[in-house]
């Protein structure tokens, strides 16, 4: 009994140790481009402003010649400014386009860091937007 005990206590302690989990961290959402917490929306702009006025459109270009859909892909953002991950919610149907999305949004990591007002508020932010690509990449 008291060894089973032991086993349990140490089970619970190695568990503490461990990072949180990607299901208890405080997560914020913005699905559209709109949202009563400023601070969110200002984060969120300022990270596709990042993606679109950097010289990342050489990535996708010649993929995005071919008839494809503008994906929809939500991105989180951890309050240190690293990508915890990218998801399709709309697949552009051209893996190419997929794979250099994913691409364009690892290579200009990491973003800023949360403002304080946000980061007291959320450690993740998830941002969805869709990708169109003209003469350079556009997130709406």
């Amino acid at each position: 009994m008291g060894r089973q005990l032991d086993e349990e206590a140490a089970r619970r302690d190695a568990a503490a140790k461990l990072p949180p989990t990607s299901s208890s961290l405080r997560r914020g959402r913005l699905f559209g481009r709109s949202d009563a917490n400023t601070e969110l929306v200002l984060y969120a702009e300022a990270w596709a402003r990042k993606i679109q006025l950097n010289m990342t459109f050489d990535m996708v270009r010649e993929a995005a010649k071919r008839p494809h859909t503008p994906p929809m892909v939500t991105v989180a953002v951890r309050s240190d400014g690293s990508v915890e991950s990218v998801t399709f919610v709309l697949s552009s149907g051209v893996p190419e386009i997929d794979e250099a999305v994913r691409r364009i949004v690892q290579s200009q990591a990491p973003y800023l860091a949360f403002p304080p007002a946000l980061a007291r508020e959320f450690d993740v932010v998830e941002i969805r937007r869709t990708w169109y690509f003209d003469s350079a990449i556009r997130l709406y």
